[in-house]
């Protein structure tokens, strides 16, 4: 879809919907908010990922803006609900209204309603995090409000392009998903304004205070979903082929990968499936020497960042983000994709049994692994990154 269809299919979707929204917006008083907020963040649902996680972060930041988190989709899991249990934040879960497509007027009604909300708030910031209701209520919004979308993945642009004029602010978690946006702005030649409006912010992730320990017996782990481009049949082969070679290397996967693979067929691994609890994700990072991905395609997991704050090194294809912050051969180690996955194979095996026999390798890579997560992802780099993006320089 190009730049010019998108305006003409959004603008002909606000008149059909418009009926339908200003009786939201008219019966609004029937469906008052009874707390008060200066952020709103739409979030789809609280379902394990990385950029709920991200939304999460977002209201400890600013839990003293008394942040209302809407969600909009209904969960698969809604893992991650708990986390948004902190003082000061409220949420709603709207998807028993919004997410049916059998009555959708009702979703069109729910844009005012919230539309209203927002625009009866002095000065509100509008957050999506990846939310398709977050854009379909845009429109709506006053234009005093700072409304921003955060984007992690590149499969949202050809869609939200028709947005572009409602946005102030658009903050990317990778550099290349910046630079992705600013070509196809190029390419439709907008005007530079647009431009200005683009913000590179990395994700946050805890960063331990122990200095990190590795195993005699280099542990291999995959941390993810069960989804296609994830590829864990890539891994399941090279946990394979170094069994049968004797190689002294475990391999583990925590993730719902038994969608993609038959786990009874790899005796030698261990699978944790989903983990909810936060302490055990914790062990597991201390007690892992390499997060080994061959992913398609990927923003840049979350997964990557936490394993690289517990000092442990990062072997993955280089897709998506992960370039951005592995250097091959530095703090971490790239593998060069291919489609049927044979070529990841061979490398990932050469990396990996080099890793096995070169402690000195494994640690010297780890530090430098760490040191990159210390400059990149604390909270604190975090929050005041987002504070400058979302309110002072506004």
């Amino acid at each position: 879809m190009t730049y010019q269809t998108a305006i003409i299919k959004r603008n002909i979707e606000l008149v059909l919907m418009y009926p339908f929204v200003l009786l939201g917006k008219i019966l609004s008083p029937l469906f008052p908010l009874k707390t008060k907020h200066q952020i709103f963040i739409f979030s789809p649902s609280a379902d394990i990922g990385g950029s709920v996680h991200v939304n999460v972060d977002l209201c400890e930041c600013f839990a003293d803006k008394h942040p209302l988190v809407i969600f909009s989709k209904k969960p698969k899991n809604n893992e991650f609900l708990h986390l948004f249990n902190i003082k000061g934040v409220t949420t709603i879960d709207l998807h028993k209204y919004v997410d049916y497509k059998l009555y959708h007027f009702v979703n069109f009604f729910f844009r005012g309603v919230i539309a209203s909300w927002i625009n009866k708030t002095e000065k509100p910031v509008v957050i999506g995090g990846e939310s398709l209701f977050f854009y379909k209520v845009l429109p709506h919004i006053k234009k005093e409000a700072t409304r921003a979308d955060i984007c992690h993945l590149n499969t949202w642009f050809n869609y939200s392009q028709q947005f572009i004029k409602d946005l102030d602010v658009r903050i990317f978690s990778t550099p290349k998903l910046k630079t992705d946006v600013e070509a196809l702005y190029k390419k439709n030649n907008l005007p530079q304004v647009y431009f200005s409006r683009l913000h590179f912010i990395d994700n946050r992730v805890y960063i331990p205070k122990e200095v990190p320990k590795f195993n005699d017996t280099l542990s291999v782990v995959f941390i993810g979903r069960g989804a296609p481009q994830k590829r864990v049949h890539i891994i399941a082969a090279i946990a394979k082929k170094m069994y049968e070679m004797k190689i002294n290397i475990h391999f583990s996967f925590v993730g719902d990968v038994e969608k993609v693979i038959d786990t009874n067929g790899y005796p030698y691994s261990k699978f944790y499936g989903n983990i909810k609890d936060k302490k055990q994700m914790e062990t597991i990072y201390k007690n892992s020497d390499v997060l080994l991905l061959t992913s398609s395609n990927e923003g840049l997991p979350i997964a990557v960042m936490e394993m690289m704050a517990y000092g442990k090194v990062v072997v993955a294809t280089a897709v998506g983000g992960i370039p951005d912050y592995i250097t091959n051969g530095e703090n971490g180690f790239l593998l060069e994709d291919n489609i049927d996955g044979n070529k990841i194979i061979e490398d990932a095996i050469f990396v990996l049994t080099d890793l096995a026999n070169k402690k000195s390798l494994l640690k010297e890579t780890g530090r430098k692994s760490r040191l990159y997560a210390e400059q990149h992802f604390s909270g604190k780099v975090f929050c005041k990154n987002y504070n400058e993006v979302l309110f002072e320089k506004r």
